[in-house]
């Protein structure tokens, strides 16, 4: 298929590549900064830089907005579409009928809509295994949900048709899983670097952790820990130490080992 990107940030960067590798045409990448749409587009074969966001002329048959949600509308303002084109948003949480309502209000010719959200976090130079990546897709239209699963299955073996209120759900639950996991692993860095101790002592035990959840398919099977085992008198000298430390690390401490042990009590 012939693909063109509005965006040349993080999901921009690998999805263009993953689509090339597959055999698709990247046409066009338009950014706000001409300099990150040239970087993109030196990683890919044939792709011309987008100058404006007027596609009328475009070739691509689909057209993927990567930016960030609270982008999305400012560039459905001021994007001009080729008749007919297949656009899509890679959003966790904007609703295709939000998304499909601001392109009836912005957009004077008729486009089909769509949804291409790829779970996983992305940084740009970092090497993924495209085929284990799960794309959630989406249209209104079932001819164009088709299209878009044949896109998504040139690229992964991981695909999934979900609705908004699904892909929201996901949403949540990977901010859980990964964001608030990342903040957690990023407060033992600095708690270990306020005593001049290596992070890397952790990571042997970060590793195996995530290697028995994703064995199981109930991580709380798994879990260990003070909290877990009721060892009051361990977290209460937790405590004493991170009081003395710092109260943000106290307050989450507190949070996590009472829910912990909440959670088995019900159990």
């Amino acid at each position: 298929m012939k693909i063109s990107f509005v965006g040349s940030g993080n999901v921009a960067w690998h999805l263009a590549q993953a689509f090339e590798d597959a055999g698709h045409w990247i046409c066009e990448v338009y950014s706000r900064d001409t300099q990150k749409a040239r970087q993109l587009a030196s990683f890919l074969y044939d792709t011309n830089i987008q100058p404006d966001l007027n596609f009328s002329e475009s070739e691509a048959e689909v057209i993927v907005i990567a930016v960030s949600d609270d982008a999305i509308e400012t560039i459905l303002e001021r994007i001009v579409l080729p008749e007919g084109v297949i656009l899509v948003h890679t959003s966790g949480t904007r609703s295709l009928a939000e998304f499909q309502n601001l392109v009836e209000i912005y957009s004077d010719v008729y486009v089909h809509t769509g949804v291409f959200y790829p779970l996983q976090t992305f940084t740009k130079g970092i090497e993924m295994d495209y085929k284990a990546l799960p794309l959630c897709v989406e249209s209104k239209s079932e001819l164009i949900e088709n299209k878009l699963i044949q896109l998504a299955q040139s690229v992964s073996d991981n695909v999934n048709r979900m609705d908004s209120d699904e892909r929201f759900i996901l949403h949540v639950a990977a901010v859980f899983a990964s964001n608030f996991t990342n903040y957690l692993l990023t407060v033992s860095h600095d708690m270990l670097d306020r005593e001049q101790l290596s992070f890397d002592l952790l990571k042997p035990l970060i590793q195996t952790t995530i290697y028995k959840a994703m064995l199981s398919n109930d991580p709380a099977l798994g879990q260990t820990g003070p909290a877990r085992r009721g060892d009051w008198k361990t977290t209460a000298r937790h405590l004493e130490y991170l009081q003395e430390t710092n109260e943000d690390w106290t307050d989450i401490y507190r949070v996590l080992t009472d829910k912990i042990r909440n959670f088995y009590i019900s159990k």
